[in-house]
């Protein structure tokens, strides 16, 4: 079975349930921006050595293909999803947040640079940004209905600006 379909050729997408939409559809757009960010967090995850930062990272690409599917979902659908972004995803966020916060001494903006890790880390945060404007503008036309998906994405990139001040600050000590 190829991968081709030839149904894309005239600039349309299926969804996920059902449906065509133009690719430069806002939810294409989102899942676009979805992946990119997903990707980026696989680069991120093939350089960290940290195996806790692996597996935080595993998890947040898991909860990006939920959200991808509810984005790519019509809202007559949802139902048949099996599993979507709750309070309970948003709380490990949080769990994470806090335990990072624990370890940095410091709560202002640095600058972005310090090394390889740290810079990816603050791509993905710019990346998880401009996801969460573009689910602003998916909320305001009714097309996402999960409020979780708004408040996962920010807290996303609190956690991802934190995992790049972790990195700095320990490249520093071993400086």
């Amino acid at each position: 079975m190829s991968i081709t379909t030839k149904r894309g050729d005239r600039g349309e997408t299926c969804l996920y349930w059902g449906g065509n939409v133009s690719k430069d559809s806002a939810r294409i757009e989102a899942n676009g921006m979805l992946d990119e960010l997903s990707s980026f967090l696989g680069l991120l995850k093939s350089v960290v050595h940290r195996k806790r930062t692996k597996i935080i990272l595993t998890g947040l690409q898991k909860d990006l293909l939920l959200i991808g599917a509810e984005i790519a979902t019509k809202t007559n659908f949802l139902h048949k999803l099996k599993k979507r972004i709750t309070p309970k995803d948003i709380r490990r966020l949080e769990e994470h947040v806090a335990d990072l916060e624990k370890d940095l001494h410091f709560r202002s903006f640095a600058l972005g640079g310090e090394n390889l890790v740290a810079s990816g880390f603050d791509l993905a945060r710019v990346l998880a940004r401009k996801l969460e404007r573009c689910t602003v503008t998916l909320t305001k036309k009714r097309m996402l209905k999960n409020p979780n998906i708004l408040v996962y994405l920010n807290r996303l990139s609190d956690l991802l600006y934190l995992l790049a001040c972790n990195h700095q600050r320990c490249s520093r000590k071993n400086k």
